[in-house]
């Protein structure tokens, strides 16, 4: 017997394998990983070569998961099939033809993550040399990074690669020019820089490398990626996983259009739609499908159908009188599960817009002494000494790595010491010595650069500090710079225990936590809370999804600034990502807000609260709560809530 036998109706559409190119639309929880695992797994009993399939998947995570289960199927030489993700492929891609040696580049990534829409840590240092002038503060110059990386397609109707404003072109050339000089890259520039390769050099072999391209998450992808995967699939069959009511990435210029598009821009398209929910309750289902319908008002397509035979499920919205209440409301609820309902705690997921309230939910959970964690990719290197112990780890395995050298000079000065380090490099680009041999002779005193000794100064301690750890073993090295009991330091120092081996020296250490930081990954299974915020839920199931923070000015968050038509788009991807979170669960629901905040707490986090004197603000309960639809409960006092013994 196949494994496929029990395949009928669409789900066997999917696995053929003829040559046409398909496109397949498919809802949360309605089985869109499982079509393509049932399409690569037929190819491959077909006879297909399978180094000559390329799977791209959104995430690491993914991609494992697509191969354990072609292995559980049985699926002879699946572990050969090209599976990971679209900048992984690209890096191996850049890296096998030589392009990053023939343009100068080093394939050093610059660490960075984004706070208040603005790029912090290495991007910060960055940031610094960047901004000003023309260029404008560091928020526009984020936002001009954003649309490099997408090869300055910003929108559905532009043609990725060069910039046609002057001041984009003058700040493409310093970008690149500050990456040349540091020896570093962007993680987001590998693939406008694939495509480039690609398009200048039709005869590589990498565009008949591939007789089948089968691509996930296809509306998350921008165009520079779509187009891409075009090139890659230009000599062979070409089947995309999507759904554009789960696009979620627009401050990275995906381009949801690109899926709806597909079928004009690729003849005879053969079009498949999985639109039955198989993950959540019915109830859940319902209330999912009337939201997104919000985005869809001429439409009276239902965009997500219920399993039938699901369970119901359970629902509950609940409100509580500030954001401290709510995480002790929300502790409680989990330890009623895990304690008197025979919950695990692996079984619950937390979601929240602002990380700060996934810490009151988190702190309060660990007073309950239920194992939680919470996974907010800038929390690792967002204390200052978690970052200062990144820089020496990677000074201590490089020491003339510029561009930890750079963020280190210019480290606790609210000017990062911009213009003395542009005296240093502008004297290291005239002589082609590097910054750290530059430094070296400055102290010596055979080179003397005017306005630089602050720059002096930082590097003497720097100096101090290497040769403080300078013969100590790794385990003494990983105590003096991610200490115990340091809460700044418990992400990396987490990352470090668990690398730290027999066999692993500082260099591999280095990797283990560069990987960790540039590469985050949500766990999908573990025995403990997973906290974290709504884009990071995406792929993710748990029997119990809570949502916190469900406040107007939170989600949605919308700038009051933004032209209309930019309110609007905001708007509907605010929707979409509501819907991502709520379709989680399997079994329950949990849908909370506030009704009163501390202006100064509003503020720090960037929530929005109508203007008014004192120190709490008051809000309301989200927009998207209402366009839940008929079938969703009544909203409840939290302390209603507790009453009826949910807490």
């Amino acid at each position: 017997m196949s494994w496929d036998d029990g395949l009928t109706g669409t789900a066997r559409n999917i696995a053929a394998t003829n040559d046409s190119p398909l496109r397949v639309m498919a809802g949360p929880g309605t089985g869109k990983s499982f079509a393509m695992k049932r399409r690569i797994a037929r190819l491959l009993e077909n006879g297909q070569e399978p180094r000559r399939i390329l799977a791209v998947t959104f995430t690491r995570n993914a991609a494992s998961s697509l191969l354990s289960d072609l292995h559980a199927l049985g699926i002879e030489d699946c572990e050969r099939v090209r599976v990971g993700t679209l900048h992984a492929f690209c890096f191996s891609l850049l890296s096998r033809q030589d392009v990053f040696e023939y343009l100068g580049r080093v394939p050093r990534p610059v660490v960075t993550f984004s706070k208040s829409g603005v790029l912090q840590f290495e991007g910060g240092a960055m940031l610094t040399d960047l901004s000003g002038g023309v260029f404008g503060p560091k928020r526009d110059c984020t936002q001009r990074i954003r649309a490099f990386e997408a090869a300055w397609a910003r929108l559905q109707n532009e043609e990725p690669g060069w910039p046609q404003d002057h001041i984009d072109r003058q700040f493409q050339g310093a970008l690149i020019s500050w990456l040349r000089f540091h020896q570093a890259i962007l993680i987001g520039e590998l693939v406008p820089e694939a495509h480039r390769f690609l398009r200048n050099n039709p005869a590589s072999e990498a565009l008949t490398a591939f007789d089948h391209v089968v691509v996930d998450e296809f509306q998350d992808l921008n165009k520079a990626e779509q187009e891409l995967i075009d090139l890659l699939a230009e000599n062979g069959s070409l089947a995309i996983v999507g759904d554009v009511d789960q696009s979620i990435y627009r401050f990275r210029y995906a381009n949801p259009e690109g899926i709806e598009s597909f079928g004009q821009e690729h003849p005879d398209t053969h079009d498949e739609t999985l639109d039955e929910c198989r993950r959540c309750p019915t109830l859940v289902v319902s209330m999912a499908n009337y939201l997104i319908c919000h985005n869809h008002p001429a439409s009276e397509t239902t965009r997500l159908q219920p399993l039938p035979g699901n369970p119901e499920g359970a629902v509950h919205i609940v409100q509580w009188g500030d954001v401290a209440h709510e995480a002790r409301g929300i502790a409680g609820f989990v330890r009623t599960l895990v304690c008197e309902r025979g919950y695990s705690p692996g079984d619950i997921l937390v979601l929240t817009p602002r990380r700060s309230i996934g810490y009151g939910v988190r702190d309060q959970l660990t007073e309950c002494d239920i194992a939680v964690h919470s996974f907010y990719h800038e929390e690792a290197l967002e204390g200052d000494a978690a970052q200062q112990a990144f820089a020496i780890l990677t000074l201590m395995v490089n020491q003339d790595d510029r561009v930890a050298l750079r963020w280190w000079l210019g480290h606790g000065s609210a000017s990062n010491r911009k213009n003395a380090y542009l005296k240093l490099r502008q004297h290291c680009e005239l002589t082609d010595v590097s910054p750290r041999n530059a430094l070296e002779m400055m102290l010596q005193r055979t080179l003397n650069i005017p306005g630089t000794n602050d720059l002096l100064n930082k590097y003497r301690e720097l100096k101090e500090r290497l040769a403080r750890l300078e013969g100590q073993n790794l385990d003494a090295v990983v105590n003096v710079l991610l200490p115990d009991g340091n809460d700044e330091c418990s992400v990396l120092r987490e990352v470090a225990l668990l690398a730290v081996t027999d066999d692993c020296d500082v260099a591999k250490l280095m990797d283990r936590i560069r990987t960790h930081i540039t590469q985050p990954e949500m766990p999908e299974e573990g025995d403990f809370v997973r906290v974290m915020s709504l884009h990071k839920s995406k792929g993710l199931t748990s029997k119990v999804a809570i949502v916190a923070g469900c406040m107007q000015g939170m989600i949605p968050f919308i700038k009051d600034d933004e032209p209309l038509l930019e309110r609007n788009a905001i708007l509907q991807e605010q929707r979409r990502l509501f819907y991502v979170a709520i379709t989680r669960c399997t079994e329950t629901l949990v849908l909370s807000s506030i009704v009163r905040m501390e202006r100064q707490l509003a503020h720090r986090i960037g929530a929005q609260l109508r203007a008014g004197g004192g120190m709490y603000g008051n809000t309301i309960a989200s927009q998207f709560i209402d366009e839940l639809g008929p079938d969703a409960p009544a909203a409840r006092r939290g302390e209603r809530w507790a009453e009826a013994g949910y807490i």
